[in-house]
């Protein structure tokens, strides 16, 4: 059995290491993928995790089943696709570490995945199934998505989203609107970003989580606040925690997806369901998660970013 089940996209982040004299950056490669990066930390807390996606069948495919499959991650639900590239995308960085995204996927792998090419037993084996935006930006992952997301609402899992918003890969901005949109009226429970409730509605984290308690009945909603750390709120309660401190941040990569991971982890091995649980309980999660999500973003990557939970429970007793 698996806590998790995630499906979406695996692919290669070049983050940039040096500049030279005429602003050409040299960058460095490193696993990535919003859905991997959130299965590496659910994999790091001691849960159990599985991946459905494709990559191409070229060197960094093949290396990135790998290094998924060394994370702990259950692997055999990843393609290896013979027509396409596996993704590729490039990551600048401004003083801060916050990051700007260019992507080589016209179309990459990760695009192509089909709902017949899914083991589905992936999905049954599971507690839960995550998904994002990035399987939704086109044809045929967009209706692979879909159909893996009616298929484990049909058996009964817990349904989590991250909207995930790369404004890069859309075409047309109202068309991501929609799709997140859809993906908010599927799930259960959902890491939103401040900037990603502005997009959608317009206004305040606070404004933000309560419409989707009240207008999508999504039972607990996590809205992180970047380093004032994370809003949470269901139906019982809600709140403000997390804020981490005294950090040199380096790359913000990955750090979203590596909260969300946590944060579910934690929510699955709670006292109560997600829409049951108390202001104490959460509190504790969203310190857990973002001390976990600001470690590894004093680290390069996303994947290989995710510090142990050793590490993330000495960081809180000196916070």
């Amino acid at each position: 059995m698996f806590d998790i089940t995630a499906l979406g996209e695996l692919l290669i982040d070049f983050a940039p290491v040096s500049t030279d004299a005429d602003g050409y950056p040299t960058m460095a490669a490193h696993p990535g993928g919003a859905p991997a990066n959130f299965l590496a930390a659910v994999n790091m807390l001691g849960g159990k995790a599985a991946f459905m996606g494709k990559v191409g069948n070229d060197a960094f495919g093949k290396l990135l089943v790998n290094t998924v499959k060394d994370a702990g991650i259950e692997t055999r639900g990843v393609i290896l696709d013979n027509d396409t590239f596996t993704t590729l995308a490039f990551v600048t960085l401004d003083e801060t570490g916050d990051r700007e995204f260019s992507f080589a996927r016209k179309p990459g792998a990760d695009t192509q995945l089909k709902f017949e090419e899914l083991d589905l037993s992936l999905i049954d084996e599971a507690t839960a199934f995550h998904f994002g935006t990035l399987s939704l930006t086109g044809e045929p992952a967009r209706t692979c998505t879909q159909k893996a997301v009616a298929y484990a609402k049909s058996k009964g899992k817990l349904i989590t989203f991250d909207p995930n918003l790369r404004e890069p890969l859309w075409d047309d901005m109202e068309e991501a609107k929609k799709q997140i949109l859809w993906g908010l009226e599927q799930c259960d429970v959902v890491k939103i970003s401040d900037n990603e409730i502005e997009f959608l509605f317009g206004c305040t984290p606070a404004e933000g989580a309560q419409k989707l308690l009240d207008e999508f009945d999504i039972k607990l909603v996590f809205a992180t606040l970047g380093p004032d750390g994370c809003l949470f709120a269901n139906k019982k309660c809600s709140g403000v925690d997390g804020k981490i401190t005294g950090l040199k941040i380096v790359d913000t990569t990955g750090a979203g997806d590596i909260f969300g991971g946590t944060a579910i982890r934690e929510v699955l091995r709670a006292s109560a369901a997600p829409d049951e649980l108390e202001a104490d309980e959460l509190t504790n999660i969203v310190k857990l998660a973002c001390a976990t999500a600001s470690l590894s973003a004093t680290r390069f990557g996303g994947i290989s970013s995710v510090p142990t939970r050793e590490e993330v429970l000495e960081l809180l007793a000196k916070q």
